[in-house]
């Protein structure tokens, strides 16, 4: 696939859709909790389950790390699977403790490679949340690449229909600039794309901004 074709991806999604001003948070640690909220979930159970906490006033990494794992599961419930989503917060909460005392700006000076690796070591966060960590909380340049992603580049005849992870991701690691924003805002895009007009059924090709990408 040449570089051009994701540039101009990019900019056809951009001229029709604007800015996404995504990940909707209001810091960075409540974006780290609602990654791990979303997995198998739609984004309004999850935020749901972040307004309980912080009407609870425990969206804050120290108190979350002092509160029972059973009372973590009762407020985060109506992200679904709860008990095991505080069981993974709480995990990646005892390696955030454990490796950078609950402070985010400890992390910012890690290498993207090495943070990725340690957080896909936690155990509950693959790679998908992994690299939404490191995007939207972090800003370190790390494209997620969600079925989404895969869905639009397949029917483009971009990658295969069963290409991975890694190998998604690898197009635009390899063939965009690393750059955060550029990263974040393709991937927002792309969401919305996927959500307007290529739908898992019945997508709107017709009308689709980019129908015209040879």
């Amino acid at each position: 696939m040449k570089k051009v074709k994701l540039e101009e991806i990019y900019s056809k999604l951009y001229a029709s859709f604007g800015p996404q001003h995504w990940w909707p948070a209001e810091n960075s640690f409540e974006v780290i909790v609602g990654a791990i909220l979303t997995q198998n979930t739609a984004w309004t159970n999850v935020e749901k389950a972040i307004t309980n906490l912080k009407k609870a006033g425990l969206l804050d990494a120290h108190k979350l790390y002092q509160l029972p794992q059973k009372k973590l599961a009762a407020l985060i419930r109506p992200a679904g699977f709860y008990n095991i989503k505080a069981r993974r917060l709480k995990e990646f909460l005892n390696f955030f403790s454990a490796h950078y005392r609950l402070n985010l700006e400890k992390m910012l000076s890690v290498p993207v490679s090495t943070m990725r690796r340690q957080l896909l070591a936690v155990h509950g966060i693959g790679a998908e949340t992994a690299d939404s960590i490191l995007l939207y909380a972090l800003a370190k340049p790390s494209f997620v690449v969600d079925n989404y992603t895969k869905r639009i580049l397949s029917r483009h005849k971009l990658i295969q229909s069963d290409a991975d992870y890694a190998q998604v991701q690898a197009l635009f690691m390899q063939q965009l600039k690393k750059n955060s924003k550029l990263f974040n805002e393709f991937h927002a895009l792309l969401v919305r794309l996927a959500k307007d007009f290529c739908l898992k059924n019945k997508p709107r090709c017709a009308i689709c901004p980019l129908k015209k990408i040879s």
